[in-house]
């Protein structure tokens, strides 16, 4: 991570019987709300589900897929039986952790989306709306220097090879490059759908008075 001050999170424990918001009285204090956030370390799935070896294994196992997996496949992984396997990726289904793609067999995959929203109710909690928006344009900002950097609106108009040639550039700094301009991008529609949410509930309750 290439600013120093996404460092740092302060991770808490989810109660996995209410998977609502994220508690009230976990705040940041104004000093720490004043930095900006750690979007890898938001609500790890750890944090969700963690405590139990073999579901630490599990849950490993399916965080890592790339691609639709079978309970043998999960259990490969583990290090664990199959039947364990089964029942752990039903428990996880029912929590939004993976969704199941096919029946017969019947295979999962990690469900990012839901893994996106826990860092959105996250950001929500830890950070008022201006200090959103004011990551936000940080965020934007970057953005805007990579498209410039590459004369390029996305990096994936962008091919390594090329560029580096072009440019003289080791492949390997043009990977990192494009690698944080993704992640910038990726960080912008975390705050943005934070911002949306907030913008909602507030609309929300104003009709309800």
């Amino acid at each position: 991570m290439d600013n120093p001050v996404l460092q740092r999170f302060i991770p808490y424990k989810i109660d996995i019987s209410r998977m609502d918001d994220p508690r009230s009285d976990l705040t940041a204090s104004q000093d720490e709300q004043s930095e900006a956030p750690d979007f890898d370390a938001l609500t790890p799935p750890s944090e969700l589900v963690g405590g139990d070896r073999t579901r630490d294994d599990f849950l490993d196992a399916v965080l890592g897929l790339d691609a639709p997996a079978t309970a043998g496949d999960v259990a490969d992984r583990a290090g664990h039986g199959v039947d364990a396997a089964r029942e752990y990726l039903e428990w996880f289904e029912r929590l939004g952790i993976v969704t199941q793609v096919t029946e017969s067999p019947a295979t999962y995959e990690r469900n990012q989306e839901y893994l996106n929203w826990r860092r959105v109710q996250t950001l929500r909690t830890e950070y008022t709306t201006d200090e959103l928006l004011d990551h936000l344009q940080t965020e934007a900002d970057r953005v805007e220097k990579f498209k410039s950097e590459f004369a390029a609106t996305s990096p994936d108009n962008v091919s390594i090879a090329s560029h580096a040639a072009k440019t003289d550039r080791p492949i390997e700094e043009v990977w990192e490059r494009l690698s944080a301009w993704r992640t910038a991008r990726r960080r912008m529609s975390l705050l943005e759908r934070a911002l949306t949410t907030a913008s909602d509930d507030t609309a929300d309750s104003r009709s309800a008075v």
